[in-house]
This record gives structure tokens, C-alpha cells and sequence, in this order.
């Protein structure tokens, strides 16, 4: 274990953890990486972060950054050799704004679509009617992604920030019917997903590791 690098806690699924990874795999960052069984958290992740949640980066001066967002521009602005923090045409508050849609309002529905079991007091007792409606409300936000796309990314003709912020999301809501979500009108989303889950960088970022041995530690 080398002391003089940053540990990231993260889960090969989670989407936070995995735009997080993403950041930092884009940019050379190396670091020590601890993959957690979300039921067996380590002691030292609950130490270092109160919400207990991954993605957490802990600095070797101690300093921690348990904000997934927060980690992606950290390692980006160490060093951002594919330019995701300026694309060719929008403003840092610009690509902020659209990373907050995706977080807020189409995270709020996806759960819901995909989860809605865990919803039981919202759902009246009508679980795929709930999960149904909340799809319907998730896709109009995919609508106006898919409007975006026509130059091939969110914000110009190359990836950006707001694109590998979201992607793990959107991916996620695609593999939740994959039949429907391939029969939507949405090409240029249909292409950018698949190129994301296509590129060596998404493979980089998605390994399998081992479980952290955190036993005594």
C-alpha cells in the first residue's frame, strides 16, 4: 500500500462511483482503489465520511472529498488531457446546470422506475403503474438530451464533463428494459450510450476487483 496516494471507496456499479472513476481514469490520476460490499462498509470509509456512501477520496494529507462531482473536477483540474472541463461551447455554469438536471429531477424519476418496490408509500399500492408513470417522467428528460446530441455530445463534437456525469445514469435507466429503451425515437442517444459503453475508457473504469480486506484495518 503506497501512503503517498489518494484511496478511493468506491462500487463497480454505482453510478456516482462510476463517473468518479471515470474523472479520475481520464485524467492519470493513480490512486489506490477499495472496492466496498455496500453491506460490510469499512470502518475506515464511516470514518472518513459521516454519509457513509460511496464515492469517497481520501487525500494523502488526510483531506476527504465524498462528493462524486466534487472528485470528478478535482481530478480534472490536476490535469484534463481531453479537455471535458472546456468543450466547445458552453460555460463551466452551463455544464453545472445540466449535471444538476440530471442529478435532481431524472435521478428523482429513475429510482423511482427502476426501484419502485422501495417506494411502497408512494405507489398506492400500484407498483408498475408508479414505475410506469415515472418513466414517462424520466424520458422527457432524455427527450431534450437526445436533442442536444446532434453534433455527437452534449456540448460540441467532443465528450465533456456533463456527458460522463450523466452517462452512468442514463445507462443505468437503459438496462432497466433494455427492449424499450432501444425502441425509442432517440438515435443520437442511442449512439452516444453506445459508444460511451463501447470506449476503453468505460472498460478501464468498469474491472472487477476484488472486495477490500478491511478485517482488522
Amino acid at each position: 500500500m503506497d501512503a503517498a496516494l489518494p484511496v478511493l471507496y468506491s462500487f463497480r456499479r454505482c453510478p456516482y462511483a462510476m463517473r468518479a472513476r471515470l474523472a479520475l481514469a481520464v485524467s492519470g490520476q493513480t490512486y489506490q482503489l477499495r472496492e466496498v460490499v455496500l453491506r460490510n462498509k469499512p470502518a475506515a470509509l464511516l470514518a472518513a465520511s459521516p454519509k457513509a456512501t460511496v464515492p469517497v477520496l481520501v487525500l494523502p494529507d488526510g483531506a476527504v472529498i465524498d462528493q462524486s462531482l466534487d472528485i470528478m473536477r478535482w481530478a480534472l483540474q490536476r490535469h484534463d488531457p481531453a479537455q471535458w472541463l472546456s468543450p466547445p461551447r458552453a460555460s463551466l455554469q452551463e455544464m453545472l446546470d445540466l449535471i444538476d438536471a440530471n442529478d435532481q429531477t431524472f435521478k428523482f424519476h429513475l429510482d423511482r422506475y427502476k426501484y419502485p418496490n422501495r417506494y411502497a408509500d408512494e405507489s398506492a399500492g400500484d407498483t408498475p403503474a408508479f414505475a410506469l408513470a415515472h418513466r414517462t417522467q424520466a424520458a422527457s428528460w432524455l427527450h431534450e438530451l437526445n436533442n442536444r446530441l446532434s453534433q455527437g455530445w452534449l456540448f460540441g463534437q467532443r465528450a465533456s464533463l456533463p456527458d460522463m456525469a450523466s452517462l452512468p445514469f442514463i445507462r443505468q435507466f437503459a438496462h432497466t428494459d433494455p427492449a424499450w429503451f432501444a425502441a425509442q425515437p432517440w438515435p443520437d442517444m442511442q449512439r452516444w450510450l453506445a459508444a460511451f459503453e463501447s470506449s476503453s475508457l468505460y472498460a478501464q473504469v468498469m474491472q472487477k476487483h476484488a472486495p477490500y480486506e478491511h478485517s482488522g484495518l
